[in-house]
């Protein structure tokens, strides 16, 4: 194997490598001679009280460092990008597969679908182990690269190599029967397909992976999303209200199961489930701490609450007449009204409500962070929209206020003519008024 290494972007001042004159552009190759191959490595190998690190210089020249630490102590470095080295890419073709749903024209980094378990264990990232090796299994129960978040969808290995075209996927259930064994948590997902993986094969998957608790913490069980770029996929449809409803039967049965059995409901359903059957999302308890909240499980309750505390603060009038416009997706548009219709109380405030139908990927996709700059240019071009618009800031990369179709949100107020806010949490409703 090559040292590769990790380049040194930042020495911090006064830092244990500062004092032994180690600089930013140095390479940190080995440590106990072990390899670094990711940031990961790093941590773990650094995490001891005696090191000997190999360090490779600009120029080629070798340092070998022998330290001796506190445990606690580090070493007061930082690396730049790709710390974690080249990402493991997705080797499916599932039949429900997203990526394969979308058109041309966005942000390059959205057509890369990876499948690297440091991602799961670093940003939580769904993986679906089937590329995971022995070597990568041995690292992880070494490693501690514990909770997981692994997408398994079926139980059945007949019906998840089925689902995701590679005759890998199969060995899902030997796979987390060995992440358990090594002390591994794992939270897991199914995205439910109608006439597919739900029904009996849902109860399946649900069984099977309940009899790894406590080590698989959780199963988010999420719908199929569907955009109208779907052109010689896998004939697939969305779930109708009477199929929703159904979902939500056998979820809600096996909570009671696995509430009797180890007192925690272990399998929760998204919250789209809940819109798509026309009932109200579960309570604050039913949803056990929100082990996979960043799934769509458990958000709306999140927001539902959080609107009725900060409501209280909102004052009885405002000092002059103000109008502003409320920007979401159509699943948001739901959850937004009660909101309104409070906020219309006020006196003085008028907000009005615009839910914004997807037409860049299709009116099937009822999210708000899937609609572009363009979608909401074509929808509130023309209205009047009072002196404030306010959108969610699920619509935009947070590091750099960029729509999906690479649109600043700059420009966008430009276009728009009104200034622009945005969202993130409920009590930001109140802050923007």
């Amino acid at each position: 194997m090559v040292d590769v290494g990790l380049t040194i972007a930042k020495v911090f001042p006064g830092s244990i490598a500062h004092q032994l004159g180690v600089a930013p552009g140095d390479r940190i190759v080995r440590i106990n001679g072990r390899p670094v191959r990711d940031i990961i490595d790093y941590r773990y190998l650094c995490d001891n009280e005696k090191l000997n690190i190999l360090v490779v210089k600009p120029g080629g020249e070798n340092w070998l460092l022998d330290i001796e630490k506190n445990y606690e102590d580090r070493l007061g470095v930082e690396f730049g990008p790709g710390e974690l080295g080249r990402i493991m890419r997705c080797r499916n073709r599932c039949i429900f597969c997203f990526l394969d749903q979308m058109p041309k024209g966005l942000r390059s980094t959205l057509y890369f679908n990876d499948d690297d378990y440091r991602l799961s264990f670093t940003q939580g990232n769904f993986v679906t182990l089937t590329n995971v090796g022995r070597r990568d299994f041995l690292r992880i129960a070494e490693q501690r690269l514990s909770p997981l978040y692994v997408s398994v969808h079926a139980a059945n290995p007949a019906l998840r190599v089925k689902m995701l075209n590679n005759p890998r996927a199969g060995k899902i259930m030997e796979q987390l029967g060995y992440l358990a064994r090594a002390g591994i948590q794992v939270h897991a997902q199914a995205v439910l397909c109608p006439g597919i993986n739900d029904g009996p094969e849902l109860a399946r998957t649900i069984g099977e992976l309940f009899g790894l608790w406590p080590a698989v913490r959780s199963l988010a069980v999420v719908p199929v999303g569907l955009t109208r770029y779907r052109d010689n996929l896998y004939p697939l449809r969305p779930y109708n209200k009477e199929e929703a409803r159904q979902v939500l039967a056998v979820v809600e049965k096996w909570q009671r199961a696995c509430k009797k059995r180890a007192g925690h409901p272990f399998v929760f359903a998204a919250d789209e489930f809940y819109f798509l059957a026309g009932e109200a999302v579960p309570a604050r308890k039913d949803y056990a701490g929100f082990p996979q909240v960043e799934n769509g499980v458990g958000l709306t309750r999140l927001f539902l609450d959080e609107w009725a505390r900060a409501a209280r603060k909102l004052p009885p009038r405002l000092a002059a007449p103000r109008k502003v416009t409320l920007a979401t997706g159509r699943l948001g548009e739901r959850v937004l009204k009660p909101v309104v219709e409070r906020l219309n109380q006020v006196e003085n405030l008028h907000v009005q409500l615009v839910g914004i139908e997807n037409s860049f990927f299709g009116e099937k996709v009822t999210v708000a962070g899937l609609l572009t700059a363009k979608d909401l240019l074509s929808a509130l071009a023309g209205k009047d929209l009072g002196e404030l618009l306010v959108i969610p800031s699920v619509m935009l990369r947070e590091e750099d206020d960029l729509f999906l179709d690479d649109v600043p949100l700059a420009e966008f107020a430009r276009r728009l003519g009104v200034p622009v806010a945005k969202a993130k949490r409920a009590r930001d409703l109140c802050r923007v008024f």
